[in-house]
Parts: C-alpha cells; structure tokens; sequence
C-alpha cells in the first residue's frame, strides 16, 4: 500500500513520497486491470445483492472479451533496461530532496522580490530535454501524457514563470491545478546547461525524489522541449469535434501506468461493444 497522509499534513515526507512512487510503480497494473473492468457499465455502479450469484459469470465475460481483443496493460521488452529502472529508483528512494531544504531553509515560498518575471532570454540557458530524458527524470511516462493539459497556463500567463534575481539557474512557477480551478500549485526547480539538478513542488507528492510530480513534469516537457515549436499549437482541451467524421482515429488516451493515485483510465475497446450489448 502507499503511503497515506498523517492527519493535518498536507505534503508527504520525501520518504514517504518516495516510498509511495515505488508502490505505485508495481501496483497500477493492478489498478488499470480494475479499471478497464469498471468502463463496463453493468459493472461500474452500485451492484444489487440479489443479482450476486450473477457477478461472478459478468466479471468473466468481461475479462474474456478484454483478454481477446484489449491489448496487454503492460509488456515487457527490455529486461535489463527495466532492472536499471528499478535500480536507479531503489537508489533514489534514499535521497533527500536538496532543494526542498533549501526552499525552506532561505524561506524562498514567502520572499517575493528576490523573483523576478522571467523572459526568453532568462531561459536561454535552460536544457534541452529529448523523451528519453524526460522519462529518466519521471521515472515513467503517465506525467508526460498529463503535460500538455496543464501548460495551457504558461500560453496564456507567462507571469506565472520567475527567475531567482541572484541565482539564473533557479526558477520558481505557478501551475493551475487539473482539479480545483481556484488552486494553483508552486514549485522550483534547479538546473544548469547540461541537467536538470533537483525540483520542488508543494503538490502532496511533490517533496520525492523518485520521478518528478505531474505539475514538475510538465514545466521540464514546456521548457526543455515544447517552448521553441510552433506558437500556434494549442495545449488546452482536446477538440473531439475532429474526430466526429471517423471515430475510430481516435488520439492514444491516458492509462493509469505511473498515476500518483488509485485512479486509472484505461480505454474501452470498441470490438467489445456490441458483444457485449448482446451478453449483459
């Protein structure tokens, strides 16, 4: 099990965090195999105890009709790069998050004018990051497939970005939360030419060490990669409409692969439908 909040804190330990990414490492396959169960209707709503001596033989056809024509949640193609993998997060879940004692040691979250409003050139320096080093510093792929829904705000806002005035190579940013739209998120992070050096966010998960939060994540995929291509691409919310004439050109959804809770989207495979229509 992950780690859960002790009453009154609104942050994890970097321990705890720490602890709870490398649970929810192996865990979400379990969660993504619930999930893709539950995008059933019959099955995804409150079950009437008359009808249990049915449940077990819905629960079957539904896991049939997955197993035949849903693809694997997980496959394994790389052993050794997953041992690496999970070497370099065993490793990481002993560290401490440097930058987070530095934040509250120089009291950085209430310092307002040693900030100031960041520009192009003020980012000059910042690294260019391809997906493999993204995914190096995320330690898995769910917070990149959340980048672009939380970047909207940099398009519209760019005040929302800083640069600490006596050290360039520190930021400080405010990110829109996905789920409260009066809450935004803060964070720092430190980097120099070469790397990324360490980040911070005050997210519940944002003190770990092993991988970066959704919000981190999607400042480094802005910056490191997204903020120099074409201007006009829009990050906001998909437009469905495009797909009205041929729904089966459908973008890649999200799945539930490194998701901070227990919550998992899995996509619904449409040569079940009909069947199962016929069967529940």
């Amino acid at each position: 099990m992950p780690r859960f909040l002790k009453k009154g804190d609104k942050q994890f330990s970097t321990e705890d965090a720490n602890m709870s990414r490398l649970v929810t490492k192996i865990r979400w396959i379990v969660e993504s195999s619930n999930a893709r169960i539950k995008t059933w209707k019959y099955l995804s709503t409150p079950y009437q105890q008359t009808k249990f001596h049915l449940l077990e033989t819905f629960i079957r056809i539904v896991c049939a009709l997955s197993n035949k024509y849903a693809p694997p949640l997980s496959q394994c193609t790389d052993v050794e790069s997953d041992q690496l993998e999970a070497a370099k997060m065993i490793h990481l879940s002993k560290m401490s998050n440097t930058l987070k004692e530095h934040v509250e040691t120089e009291n950085l979250l209430k310092k307002k004018l040693i900030w100031k409003v960041a520009s192009e050139c003020d980012l000059e320096n910042f690294p260019r990051l391809d997906d493999q080093e993204l995914r190096n510093i995320t330690c898995g792929v769910y917070q990149m497939k959340l980048a672009s829904s939380y970047i909207q705000e940099y398009t519209d806002e760019e005040s929302d970005i800083f640069v600490h005035r006596e050290d360039s190579n520190l930021l400080r940013i405010k990110i829109q939360s996905r789920h409260t739209s009066s809450k935004k998120h803060q964070l720092w992070i430190r980097y120099n030419e070469s790397y990324i050096d360490s980040w911070y966010c005050l997210c519940r998960a944002g003190a770990r060490v092993v991988g970066a939060c959704s919000h981190v994540a999607a400042v480094l995929w802005y910056l490191g990669k997204e903020l120099y291509k074409d201007k006009t691409v829009s990050y906001g919310v998909r437009n469905w409409g495009e797909h009205v004439l041929d729904a089966s050109v459908l973008p890649e959804l999200i799945d539930g692969s490194d998701s901070e809770s227990d919550a998992s989207v899995v996509e619904e495979q449409k040569h079940c439908i009909h069947v199962t229509c016929n069967l529940i």
